[in-house]
């Protein structure tokens, strides 16, 4: 049992660690475009200061990852292609920093983060047929992603 126990903090950890990673290394390859973002561009009234990006972030990350680790010990035999759709989410997550800090390409950011929209919302579903909790667990994320996906389009916009 205890065996198990230890097994099962090991892999918690390791799939909160994952998005976390993901997250982090992205940040670092645009802490000068984020930067650019924060003094040089118009943003919309409702934009939150930059401090609180960070902040939300890292809380999703930990959320995604107890989630991604709610459907990976499940038994059902769904949960291969739900982790793939998890994976894939992580790597659009991952580019689309580069896309929208680095590359200022915001037109296409924003076309990119609707697909990263539908990717999540398919990927809570698929969550939500193995585990309503590991699929609750996203629902912040979605949020999140939505509201950027607003700011996204309103920089784009103001910008121009």
């Amino acid at each position: 049992m205890k065996i198990k126990l230890n097994q099962n903090i090991k892999t918690l950890i390791i799939a909160i660690i994952i998005p976390l990673l993901v997250g982090f290394i992205s940040f670092l390859l645009t802490k000068e475009g984020i930067s650019n973002y924060s003094n040089n561009l118009i943003k919309p009234s409702f934009a939150p200061p930059s401090y609180l990006f960070g902040i939300v972030w890292t809380i999703l990350y930990i959320l995604m990852g107890i989630s991604s680790y709610i459907i990976y010990n499940d038994i059902s035999s769904h949960k291969n292609i739900c982790l793939l759709i998890y994976g894939l989410n992580l790597v659009l997550n991952f580019l689309w920093p580069i896309i929208f800090f680095n590359l200022e390409l915001r037109l296409f950011a924003f076309i990119f983060i609707i697909f990263l929209d539908i990717v999540v919302i398919y990927m809570i579903i698929c969550f939500h047929g193995i585990s309503k909790k590991a699929a609750y667990l996203q629902i912040p994320y979605l949020i999140w992603l939505i509201f950027a996906t607003i700011l996204n389009f309103s920089v784009y916009f103001l910008n121009r």
